[in-house]
């Protein structure tokens, strides 16, 4: 085992994240993510593609199991991790292609490019504006349609979103750190503070879970629409590639329309490809269902190991895995009534169902310390001045 370790170049123990170590552990994934990217739009390439993709997975695995992503006191292990397997979940997405893919959204006047396509195709996880994202769900445009007026309204929004997302994290920190030390190991917190009656004790679980929903929310949106300036504003791309990332989920009245329509669908082909396909080969429709959210639950367990490796996994088995079962039965419902669920009765329902099996995942995302450092975006102000910081 150690010689294997030795050959692969892999450290007894967790090194921390430094030039020497980027160069070693970090770059040659991202080279070979890239080149796999190069090849996925490159005709007659698939031999090679499959050459290539051990080679990801491999080196991916080796960063994973060999940098400590601490940084000035902060673990940025979970999102480091999670990074490294949409690596290997693309890559073999893209090894499984039967022909090139396609792009056929660009800006405007924007003659083809390979090496602008290349760069979308690594950036562009949900798959807008290619071929291959068939049944991708793409929201209706809320920005204005003038070039310097979306601008400015994406980077007003991530302003407000990172506002809205400092409170309910500083939340989250308050209300996690009172009486609730009784879970060793990890972050040694827990959203269920037995002390506490069991109408009050799920009372409060649910609140920290509605926080926790809303804090990652929030978050994505800030970050997308920074990204989305940044790629306007400095490299000139066309307003018409960013459609909005959400579509108000808090609106949902049906889990499958939560999850396949309002909730971002960056993940989508990634848990298809790593869960939904297979699924489906062995057991049909039901299969798919049942095989993309345990994709999920697998990913979201790998990537929380980056920070509390002693994490039980059924806490995000559980949750994720039980909306198969919520999915399933509204399709039930339908064959049964002939009509889809919806309505205010199909809002209460779709928000108990995410809140029950939501308190799980919850539970799990804060035994894992997820939320127990301060975020970056934290530290930049306006946020700094009315969030501070409590831990």
């Amino acid at each position: 085992m150690s010689l294997t370790l030795t050959i692969l170049g892999i450290p007894s123990t967790k090194v921390p994240v430094g030039f020497a170590t980027l160069v070693s552990f970090i770059i040659p994934p991202m080279v070979c993510y890239s080149a796999a990217a190069v090849l996925a739009v490159t005709p007659k390439t698939r031999t090679i593609r499959v050459a290539l993709l051990p080679i990801v997975t491999l080196l991916a695995l080796r960063a994973i199991v060999s940098l400590d992503m601490s940084l000035g006191g902060e673990s940025w292990n979970t999102p480091f991790v999670f990074i490294m397997i949409i690596f290997i979940a693309r890559t073999l997405e893209w090894t499984l292609a039967r022909e090139p893919l396609k792009r056929y959204l660009r800006p405007a006047n924007s003659p083809p490019s390979v090496i602008m396509d290349v760069i979308n195709l690594i950036l562009n996880l949900r798959g807008h504006g290619w071929n291959w994202s068939h049944g991708l769900y793409i929201p209706r445009q809320t920005h204005p349609t003038n070039r310097s007026a979306f601008v400015t309204h994406a980077f007003l929004s991530s302003v407000v979103h990172a506002l809205v997302m400092s409170m309910f994290h500083q939340a989250i920190l308050t209300l996690t750190a009172t009486g609730v030390k009784a879970i060793p190991g990890g972050s040694e917190s827990t959203i269920f503070d037995v002390s506490l009656p069991s109408p009050v004790r799920y009372l409060r679980s649910s609140i920290i879970s509605i926080c926790t929903a809303l804090t990652i929310y929030a978050l994505a949106q800030a970050y997308y629409d920074l990204y989305t300036v940044l790629c306007i504003f400095v490299f000139g791309q066309d307003p018409v590639q960013f459609p909005p990332a959400f579509d108000a989920p808090w609106r949902a009245t049906s889990v499958s329309e939560f999850w396949g329509r309002r909730w971002h669908q960056w993940c989508r082909q990634s848990f298809l490809v790593m869960g939904g396909y297979p699924f489906a080969f062995f057991f049909g429709r039901t299969g798919m269902v049942f095989g993309v959210f345990l994709a999920s639950a697998a990913i979201h367990h790998v990537a929380l190991q980056g920070t509390n490796s002693k994490l039980e996994s059924w806490w995000m088995f559980a949750g994720f895995g039980m909306m198969a079962p919520g999915v399933l039965a509204e399709r039930a419902f339908l064959q049964i009534t002939g009509r889809r669920v919806g309505g205010v009765v199909g809002w209460v329902w779709t928000m108990t169902w995410l809140l029950l099996w939501g308190n799980v995942i919850v539970e799990g995302f804060i035994r894992a310390a997820m939320f127990d450092h301060e975020c970056l975006i934290n530290y930049a102000p306006p946020v700094a001045g009315i969030g501070g910081t409590s831990r």
